[in-house]
């Protein structure tokens, strides 16, 4: 940062555009004046003003412990913001493309608020407090001139109504830091049904689709299978069990293989099945963890029993468990009451709490 005009302003490089027929700058600003910067007072400005939606506090941590542990391998995107000033823009140049680049002075008098990040805004403050040397790093922000901040809240509705999340699927394919993720990828990989009949980029199998199962139900599964939370590591063993165990599986699921072979419809398979959805498979995992604890010697043995089980969703068993009146539920009751049916027929004895939701289910 540079200052100008005495310490009456804060000064960028910046680069100048247009949008709507209003000047725009693009500024990059030195993580250590974010805070500084930006007012962010839930007290001091109020809901008329405020241009963004209330702070979340529990997220802050999360995304601050983000930025801390990856200080050489992070990415944030910028930053948008309304400034209820006048500014100026020196161009580096009177004409050519240059004319559009040069550097941003802001009055530090000026009323700046958040359209778009006030929680990058509040991670970065508490990251750079307990790491100093981030707050030499810069991110974008993207300033938009709004006299009297009347504009504000309409940009806020903007950004965000158009904003698409992505798919489970697809965050589970892109993230390269989180084992889950990691382990989800591999058992694409290395299990012969999944590799061919997984949904890699949606969290839904559409009608059509000739997939069976998604990258972000292989993952919810098999992390229940190894007993993991969501942040745990997991280790190259365990990647290996998991993937025995489900080609394990696969060899007791005749439809799966017919499925791979291309010798049934997946479309006829989710309609008529239980074992063609995720909830299956989840209750699987889930069932899958006892199993290994129980048996851990002879696991693959006892998985001859899933034979005897019919998985049409005709057979009356499933409702309550996999159908809430007739329909596939993916909710937690209902994949732990499928998972109960599964160590039953496998041997596997329940847990008092399993217990106790079978004789709910029974009342």
């Amino acid at each position: 940062m540079k200052s100008r005009r005495a310490e009456f302003s804060h000064t960028f490089p910046a680069v100048r555009g247009v949008q709507a027929g209003r000047p725009c700058y693009i500024a990059m600003c030195p993580m250590r004046l974010i805070p500084k910067l930006f007012v962010f007072d839930e007290e001091e400005v109020p809901p008329e003003i405020r241009a963004q939606r209330t702070l979340n506090h529990a997220r802050v941590p999360e995304l601050a412990n983000y930025l801390i542990s990856n200080a050489t391998d992070y990415t944030l995107s910028a930053i948008t913001a309304s400034i209820d000033s006048s500014v100026h823009f020196e161009p580096v140049a009177d004409t050519g493309a240059e004319v559009n680049l040069g550097m941003l002075s802001i009055p530090m008098e000026a009323q700046i608020l958040i359209n778009d990040g006030q929680h990058r805004r509040a991670a970065i403050e508490r990251a750079v407090k307990e790491q100093s040397e981030l707050g030499h790093d810069n991110i974008p922000v993207l300033f938009f001139m709004d006299d009297g901040l009347r504009r504000c809240q309409q940009m806020f509705a903007d950004l965000n109504k158009h904003a698409v999340r992505p798919s489970d699927s697809l965050s589970t394919l892109y993230d390269h830091r989180d084992s889950s993720s990691a382990l989800a990828r591999y058992l694409v990989e290395h299990v012969q049904c999944f590799r061919r009949l997984t949904e890699m980029e949606r969290s839904s199998v559409s009608n059509r689709s000739l997939k069976l199962f998604t990258l972000s139900g292989i993952k919810l599964a098999s992390r229940s299978l190894l007993g993991k939370s969501a942040r745990d590591r997991i280790a190259e063993s365990e990647m290996a069990l998991a993937a025995r165990y489900w080609n394990a599986i696969a060899n007791h699921m005749p439809d799966w293989q017919a499925a791979d072979r291309r010798e049934v419809s997946t479309s006829e398979l989710r309609q008529n099945f239980v074992h063609a959805h995720g909830v299956a498979l989840h209750a699987l995992g889930c069932a899958g963890a006892d199993l290994l604890r129980e048996y851990p010697a002879c696991w693959e043995e006892r998985l001859s029993a899933l034979l005897k089980i019919d998985w049409s969703r005709s057979n009356p068993l499933w409702e309550g468990r996999a159908l809430q009146h007739g329909r596939l539920s993916k909710a937690r009751t209902h994949v732990a009451l499928t998972a109960n049916y599964i160590r039953r027929v496998l041997g596997l004895p329940l847990a008092p709490a399993d217990q106790a939701l079978e004789e709910q289910l029974n009342q």
